[in-house]
């Protein structure tokens, strides 16, 4: 009877415990954050309580809103002798446009049950630039502002925007920078250049920022009232920890520092494109937009009918040059004309100036030409709101007629006449002097110069074979390869450092330092020079036999590469001292015995 009645319980707290693990399955939905700046994203958790599917479930497509999956993430607990288990499948939203979105209630079936989350909404709103205040206050970290040298334009005419990364002094590094909109609605957009010969530091308020300038080339092909922007973009700063203690001058320098990640915005700017002036615009204007100068030459000017002349035009100033063509003027309708070659040398980096230059081959169809007639270019210049004609004056041209080439003479064939018995104009004669005889000199075996001659191949085998058994030793000796590829990149970059040096170029100046002490202990200690940090030169360059004052040097030039971004601007002087320092430690470096 007791053995029943235990059989009994067993039964009943088995059943009573698989009951409350099927009360406990349940599959919930969330959001991290249910209002977005746009331009931020969120993170979508999927959560099964006590149950697990096979695969991550398939989210409907909304508009609007981007969702890729990340990966899951599971965790078990087992309290009071209960045990339960949690799966959650991570997605990261990624709103497209401002608004309000609603994530869908989701049913999955798992072992025949059906489990239905909750519906979810998410608000978007647009990203506003901080106001006036808030910037003046210092209370932010990094804005971002859009400067237009004017805001009446031309169509087609081209401009360079500029977009202002502020950075608050105590910013101790960036990353991750990314534009997430450029609304450009009405011109047509280049890629974003940025500017690091152009950085500078500026007062804001109550702050001294960092102001680092993108270029922005534009061209107009709308015309109308218009609005850039707001450019939105994301940005992860990191900032000294407040919990580190410390002054908090020194403190931006020598900690960790804490990650912060915030979304810029800028003002929107309205532009009016107004079209080009319809009055006194020349016949033969064909677009060009800008301020030019032109030069034409053609030759050759002597010529027989039928020869090609190859007309040169080269138009050289600041403007849309890639809608600059060239159309053969009405006056060259004696001459046949083939598609002309076009080459463009740019003189800035954003394709706005330079010099294009046209050849055109035209062919003349019959003698009475005798001038290439006048080449004629009209532009409009946007600075003066006018219209501007540049003529070159004709080419004077001598033609000849085209000569009847003679019938070549028939073999056999006897002249009618013996007084023109001569030989056709392309037709070589018989040379009936051939020359006075010469004796022929000795063998060739007994000329030194013959026998320097055969020992030419000798030696050059000989030379393959030592340059073969140099190349099989570095292939198989990846040390050696990289020491002598080391030494090559150190001797090359010392060089580079003293012109960046000579030129003041402190950015590009402790950039290459610092590649050329990691390729160089990298080098020397047998790891990638990626992973070389200035706790190496502690660890295991001392083993190498390092002197004292070796270390000491390279923990001062690490800790001035570290701080170059952030430090006032070197002079030439300075930065030419660091090169002598610089040197000494490099060759000590390279002596150490691995």
């Amino acid at each position: 009877m007791m053995r029943f009645l235990s059989k009994t319980w067993l039964v009943m707290i088995a059943t009573a415990l698989l009951q409350g693990v099927a009360m406990a399955a349940a599959f919930t939905a969330s959001l991290d954050r249910e209002a977005l700046t746009l331009g931020e994203q969120a993170t979508l958790s999927l959560k099964f309580d006590d149950i697990h599917p096979q695969n991550p479930p398939n989210l409907p497509a909304i508009a609007g809103l981007q969702i890729q999956y990340v990966g899951p993430s599971s965790s078990f607990s087992f309290v009071n002798g209960q045990t339960s288990s949690t799966i959650t499948y991570n997605y990261m939203v990624s709103p497209q446009r401002d608004g309000q979105f609603t994530i869908p209630g989701m049913q999955v079936k798992i072992g025949g049950q059906a489990f239905v989350s909750q519906p979810i909404k998410l608000t978007v709103t647009k990203p506003g630039a901080p106001s006036a205040d808030a910037v003046n206050s210092g209370n932010e970290v990094a804005f971002l502002k859009f400067v237009l040298p004017k805001k009446q334009l031309y169509l087609g005419e081209p401009v360079v925007g500029m977009l202002e990364l502020y950075l608050r002094d105590d910013v101790q590094n960036i990353n991750g920078f990314q534009l997430t909109s450029s609304p450009t609605d009405g011109f047509s957009a280049g890629k974003t250049i940025e500017l690091n010969n152009q950085r500078r530091r500026a007062q804001v308020g109550q702050r001294v920022y960092t102001v680092i300038p993108l270029a922005l080339p534009l061209t107009s092909v709308r015309t109308g009232p218009l609005t850039l922007g707001p450019f939105t973009a994301n940005l992860g700063v990191i900032l000294p920890g407040q919990n580190q203690g410390g002054d908090p001058f020194f403190r931006q320098f020598f900690n960790q520092g804490e990650q912060k990640q915030v979304t810029l915005a800028t003002d929107p700017l309205d532009v009016e494109v107004r079209p080009l002036p319809t009055e006194n615009r020349p016949a033969s204007f064909t677009g060009a937009i800008g301020n030019f100068s032109m030069t034409f030459t053609a030759g050759p000017t002597n010529l027989t009918v039928g020869d090609p002349i190859t007309a040169r035009v080269q138009i050289s100033g600041h403007g849309a040059m890639d809608t600059l063509t060239l159309s053969p003027p009405d006056a060259w309708r004696d001459f046949k004309t083939f598609p002309p070659t076009t080459k463009f040398e740019a003189g800035d980096q954003y394709g706005f100036e330079g010099t294009k230059t046209f050849e055109q081959i035209l062919t003349p169809q019959n003698s009475d030409v005798h001038e290439l007639p006048a080449f004629v270019f009209a532009f409009f210049n946007p600075d003066d709101g006018q219209y501007h004609t540049l003529t070159q004056s004709a080419i004077p041209l001598t033609l000849h007629a085209a000569a009847a080439n003679p019938l070549p003479a028939t073999a056999g064939a006897k002249p009618a006449n013996p007084e023109n018995n001569a030989n056709p104009q392309d037709i070589l004669p018989v040379k009936e002097n051939i020359g006075t005889l010469v004796s022929a000199s000795g063998p060739l075996i007994s000329s030194p110069g013959f026998l320097a001659l055969q020992s030419l191949p000798v030696l050059a085998f000989l030379g393959t074979l030592v340059w073969r058994r140099r190349t099989d030793i570095l292939a198989n000796n990846p040390r050696l390869r990289r020491q002598r590829a080391v030494a090559q990149l150190v001797a090359n970059g010392l060089n580079d450092l003293g012109k960046l040096a000579t030129e003041n170029k402190p950015d590009e100046f402790f950039t290459l330092l610092y590649r050329l002490l990691q390729e160089q202990l990298g080098e020397r200690l047998d790891v990638p020079a990626s992973a070389i940090t200035e706790a190496d030169v502690n660890d295991r360059l001392v083993k190498l036999g390092a002197s004292p004052e070796t270390m000491a040097a390279l923990h001062e030039l690490f800790q001035l590469c570290n701080q170059a971004r952030y430090a006032p601007v070197r002079g030439s002087s300075e930065l030419n001292s660091l090169v002598v320092r610089l040197k000494p430690v490099l060759t000590e470096l390279q002596g150490l015995k691995k």
